[in-house]
């Protein structure tokens, strides 16, 4: 099972679920208070698992061994994109001096986190059903 693709999911899954109830707090910014400042540490860590995501999708798929080759790169290769724009997102929410419930509902918004996060739902599904299925024949 490809763990380090995997944990990588789970931590970016992990921060916009955090994000989607910090963004219904209707807080003005990220002063104070312990959730405030989580979400700084939940997008740190978001950006973190983004940064080298394809690399660790690729290597799942060699790992398991996944076919037709091609139809898997040409995946990793959207995946790249939507998380480099996903990452430029998130940048620019970190730039800000504070951080609102508003902003935050922004960029939840954002096209381009929806898009990643379907692509890890679904990759997962594939890796994960694939991983299910070797088991059961071995």
């Amino acid at each position: 099972m490809p763990i380090d693709f995997l944990e990588r999911c789970d931590t970016i899954e992990e921060c916009y679920e955090f994000l989607l109830a910090y963004a219904g707090q209707g807080l003005p910014g990220d002063e104070g208070g312990q959730s405030n400042s989580q979400v700084r540490e939940f997008l740190q860590r978001a950006v973190q698992a983004l940064d080298g995501l394809p690399a660790s999708c690729r290597q799942a798929v060699t790992t398991e061994g996944l076919d037709p080759i091609g139809a898997y790169e040409d995946f990793v290769r959207m995946l790249e994109r939507d998380a480099q724009d996903s990452l430029a997102a998130i940048r620019i929410v970190l730039a800000q001096p504070s951080i609102s419930s508003q902003l935050v509902d922004n960029l939840n918004a954002s096209i381009h986190l929806r898009a990643l996060l379907t692509d890890l739902f679904l990759i997962g599904e594939v890796l994960q059903t694939r991983s299910a299925i070797a088991s059961s024949q071995s």
